[in-house]
């Protein structure tokens, strides 16, 4: 029979397998859905309204962390009644004009508290095992087994890992003294369901094993969560339990799969027959992740069970895929999922020998087309089983029971915070415009409609409905897009960068000269650059320019100016964008350089090589836009044009902690505006500098529009800054150089070419504050990335921790334990998170401000490093700090953080107000009201809501402060390159004998 009749034939049979089962389950309704009850009017409402479901859901989010009436009052009434939202009264829960604290509006708000309650209670079985047991006995009472999933908050430390596996080892515990009184179901024997199935089951999920698990540090990760898996494996074998891992977000895909592989291939467990793992088949590499596990076990004769799930995650991976420009890794369109659904159902089910498969979907077709491809296959019963997540989908589970199938519900256990993100998942599930559930039990969309092909359904599809877009490519002078950072879950970046990293140490130390105009020049004096985390180590030795040379380099600088300016803006931002092709092709190199040359871990160093990449890409467009001159006015018989030319040769003067991207977007702004430059890294990075020049150089820039002349500041520094002929400086560093830059640059010498401007980027002191509805498992993780990410070395690092006081002991106990569990080492190795400071120096003031910290706070925590020989700084955590305190007002350029305790957001906002800076700052809170008074009134450059105050994006974060922070405008946005140029504006008659070119058309006079 011809495959396509083949096809169609086994098409009737599933449509025909579909009808019976919704004659099995004729009349009857899913419980959310039932609007008898709160729940259902509320997802009613959540259906038909999409500014109510967005609310509603984050309210739920929110809700378990109100531990007052009052709170979940304030809330309510922030969430439903706040101006911009149009709800009507039925939707405004009865609060717009009740002050939260009044009785009304806390009878009104209790009554809401125990609805919500109610909804979570119905998606959970119980908050721990001995409230779940009965419940689980009950629906092992009606003849469907059960499989158990552990809710919790994020793993945040090792600690929380610890007795999270404790809870496992426990309840596996509980489960084997129950299971004693236990019938098997389905006429099995002993402990066995169905006569090939344990009746306890439970499902683990890999990021609660290890609170630093991390594609990154792949093998590590891999076998950080073994070590913790092995115990729970061993209880599982020892009871003879099923036990599963669980497919959380893709980050976590591949450490998950293998993870799983290496469990099992460990001896003591070799060959146990009840164990899974879960596949998610929305995504697009799923089918090929089956296919080679499947193999795996074929070739160790190994039995698996798949548990074939669409996937909970949707709507986050698209987020995160489109917030880094990677590929978007799930299929676009809903019947996409539901066709590979299918085909990878077949592809288990030919796998019969030794590969299971728990068909988990409360989709009619999708458990039709396993029940039919399983009968076509001849399939051993032991080989298929179906799940349902408990609390949805009663009907489909009656159905599947009625029909005789081997069923199994997941049950949820634990404490209604850790489970609201779990209820929120369910949720968006059942509100979606696509949900299976909605459409049969909310829109009753006809049963034929919703059996048909998923395959048929995307042919009628792909011309309205096109697949997520790749993320934009960047090609000269197209949109821009921020350069995609490394995935860490494809073997080959992490390969590729341990490679870069054995090069690069090949090739050391380098020897590095000065350049101008094109020339290379050795002196003989010289500055060794080293490693900060081996401080023997010699990266390079960097001809050091005195004042003869630099002297030179403007020179050079200016002879070429006449000609540089004349270029074409569009042909200047040419060279940008060869110099960003450049750099894209040098990436692990330059990344890897940074490593041993600044310090900087693999995740930072990667950072700085795409940030310089932004740049370059960016100020390139930028100048094709204002390289445009722009008409003023529109009188007629005049044109008056503005444009910009640049202002002369300048020196950029960089920082060594972001050495390859500020000095790229400094020298980058100032040459594609017309600019010529003399270039000084810093000298504890000149090497990375030289890298930098190097790039230029390939893009084939001029002579002497850059000029790279590394020396000490003390030598060249105040002579640049103060050269007459040069008319620019910009600069990046801390406040006390840029102070004395700037009153140096304001001294305007006889003869000077004109008035110098100053672009100056320099310090912070940075807050974060923590309101008291904070979601605890983001802000910690934060917090720790802002503060310590780089060993605090930025100047937009977070030194203040502003906490609410009802919210203060919990994240101050959370904080603790994740800052005991970072990795500190030398950046080297993947699993580090914090190394060494630049150098001696920066060390002995960080240990001096240590001193100070233990006089006027209390330390929390204090991590000191594993023997090594570099510039080891601990990581220090104070308590107790003031206001008023030298800790909480002066930069401290390492990883030192202050916890500063208050009352209420007025006073977290006058205390993140009250230093001489204003460079970022962030809030971590889910009241609107707050967020709103945060965003007006907490002054800094850069203000983060809800994510951590490091880490702005070229374009989509510009970034740069005021007060003592910096002068000029923020780097990376659409005023940056003005600063590097002056306008013009060039005014025309075009009135000739009553004639102008220009003239508006009308009647004439006769």
């Amino acid at each position: 029979m011809p495959e396509e009749l083949i096809g169609k034939f086994m098409d009737e049979r599933i449509k025909k397998t579909g009808l019976m089962l919704y004659e099995l389950i004729s009349g009857e309704t899913v419980s959310v859905f039932d609007k008898k009850y709160w729940t259902g009017r509320v997802l009613e409402w959540c259906m038909k309204d999409e500014a109510f479901k967005v609310e509603m859901f984050r309210f739920v989010d929110v809700f378990p962390y109100l531990s007052r009436a009052e709170s979940v009052a304030r809330h309510l009434r922030e969430y439903f009644c706040r101006p911009g939202l149009d709800f009507p009264l039925a939707l405004q829960w009865g609060i717009k004009s009740l002050a939260p604290s009044t009785a009304a509006a806390k009878l009104i708000a209790r009554s809401i508290s125990k609805n919500i309650s109610a909804m979570g209670r119905q998606f959970i079985v119980g908050e721990n095992p001995a409230e779940a047991l009965p419940v689980l006995e009950d629906i092992r009472g009606k003849g469907i087994a059960f499989t158990a999933d552990l809710l919790g908050e994020a793993v945040v430390s090792e600690k929380e890992a610890s007795e999270f596996c404790g809870r496992y080892l426990a309840f596996l515990d509980s489960l084997a003294e129950a299971q004693k009184h236990w019938l098997p179901l389905g006429g099995g024997t002993g402990d066995l369901d169905w006569g090939h199935s344990p009746k306890i089951n439970l499902s683990i999920k890999p990021s609660a094993l290890y609170s630093q698990l991390n594609a990154r540090s792949f093998e590590h990760s891999v076998e950080a969560a073994k070590e913790r898996l092995q115990p729970i494996f061993a209880k599982a074998v020892e009871i003879g339990a099923f036990v599963l891992l669980d497919m959380e977000h893709r980050a976590l895909k591949n450490l998950t799969l293998a993870l799983y592989r290496s469990i099992l291939e460990e001896p003591a467990f070799r060959g146990y027959p009840h164990t899974g793992i879960a596949i998610q088949a929305y995504l697009r590499d799923s089918e090929t992740d089956t296919t080679e596990l499947m193999r795996w076990a074929e070739k160790r004769d190994q039995p698996v069970t798949i548990r074939l799930v669409k996937g909970a995650y949707w709507d986050a991976e698209v987020i995160w895929a489109r917030q880094n420009n990677w590929p978007v890794p799930v299929f676009a369109n809903k019947c996409e999922t539901d066709a590979n659904f299918e085909k990878i159902t077949r592809n288990i089910l030919k796998s019969r020998r030794l590969v299971s498969l728990a068909c988990a979907s409360h989709n009619i077709r999708s458990i039709a087309c396993a029940m039919e491809t399983a009968r076509e296959l001849e399939v051993p019963p032991e080989r298929l089983e179906f799940q349902i997540l408990y609390g949805m989908a009663e009907p489909v589970r009656n159905g599947l029971a009625r029909a005789g199938l081997p069923l199994r519900l997941y049950t949820p256990i634990g404490e209604l915070i850790p489970g609201m993100a779990y209820l929120v998942r369910r949720l968006l599930e059942n509100t979606s415009n696509e949900s299976f559930l909605r459409r049969s039990f909310a829109e009753s969309v006809p049963k034929e409609e919703l059996l048909r092909n998923p395959l048929e359904l995307c042919e009628l599809e792909r011309p309205s409905r096109s697949r997520l877009e790749e993320p934009a490519r960047k090609s000269s002078p197209g949109a821009f897009a921020n350069e995609p950072p490394l995935d860490w879950t494809l073997a080959d970046c992490r390969k590729n960068f341990a490679a870069a990293l054995k090069n690069i140490r090949k090739k050391f130390p380098f020897s590095v000269p000065l350049v101008i105009g094109l020339e290379a020049i050795d002196t003989s004096l010289r500055i060794e650059s080293t490693d900060p985390n081996a401080p023997r180590r010699l990266v390079g030795t960097v001809s050091s320019a005195g004042v003869a040379e630099a002297g030179k380099a403007v020179e050079a600088a200016c002879a070429a100016f006449p000609a540089w300016r004349d270029t074409t803006g569009e042909k200047r931002a040419e060279y940008l964008f060869k110099a960003a092709a450049a750099t894209r092709k040098r990436r692990f190199e330059l990344a890897a350089l940074q490593v041993y040359e600044a310090g900087k871990t693999w995740n930072e160093a990667d950072g700085d090589v795409c940030e310089a990449i932004d740049f370059l890409e960016y100020y390139g467009r930028e100048m094709l836009r204002l390289a445009v001159p722009r008409r003023m006015g529109r009188a007629p018989g005049e044109l008056s044009n503005l444009s910009y030319e640049p202002r002369g040769a300048g020196a950029i003067i960089a920082p060594w902690n972001f050495p390859l991207a500020i000095s790229a977007g400094m020298t980058s702004a100032a040459i594609v505006t017309g600019n010529t430059v003399i270039y000084k890294p810093s000298s504890f990075t000149p090497v990375t500098g030289y890298m930098l020049y190097r790039i230029f150089e390939e893009a084939g820039l001029p002579a002497g529009v850059l000029n790279y002349v590394p020396g000490a500041g003390s030598e060249i520094g105040d002579y640049l800054v103060s050269h007459k002929d040069l008319l620019f400086v910009a600069f990046t560093g801390s406040k006390e150089v840029g102070l004395r830059i700037m009153e140096l640059a304001a001294k305007t010498p006889e003869g000077a070419a004109g008035v110098k401007r100053v672009v100056a980027e320099l310090g912070g002191k940075n807050a974060i504050i923590v309101d008291a509805d904070a979601d605890l498992d983001e802000t910690v993780v934060q917090v720790l990335q802002s503060a310590f990410c780089y060993q605090g070395q930025k100047c937009s690092a977070c030194s203040r921790l502003i906490v609410l006081e009802e919210n203060y002991e919990k994240l101050i106990r959370r904080l603790k334990e994740a800052a005991l569990s970072l990795q500190l080492g030398n950046p080297e190795d993947s699993r580090t998170f914090m190394g060494a400071v630049i150098s001696a120096g920066a060390r002995k003031k960080i240990e001096e401000y240590i001193a100070i910290g233990k006089k006027e706070g209390e330390v929390l925590v204090e991590r000191t490093f594993p023997a090594g020989a570099g510039h080891l700084a601990p990581l220090m955590i104070f308590t107790g700090i003031q206001p008023g305190h030298r800790l909480a007002r002066e930069e401290i350029f390492g990883p030192l953080l202050s916890v500063i305790r208050v009352r209420d957001i007025g006073e977290a906002i006058a205390v993140a107000n009250g230093t001489d800076y204003a460079l970022t700052g962030g809030l971590f809170s889910r009241s609107p009201e707050n967020i709103a008074r945060v965003k007006r009134e907490f002054r800094v450059g850069n203000l983060y809501i809800n994510r951590g105050c490091t880490g702005a994006l070229v374009e989509r974060h510009p970034f740069g402060g005021f007060k003592m922070s910096g002068i000029g405008s923020k780097a990376g946005g659409p005023d940056y390159l003005m600063q590097f140029m002056v306008p013009r504006n060039v005014v025309e008659n075009t009135l000739r004998r009553g004639f102008s070119p220009d003239r508006e058309p009308g009647p004439r006079p006769d």
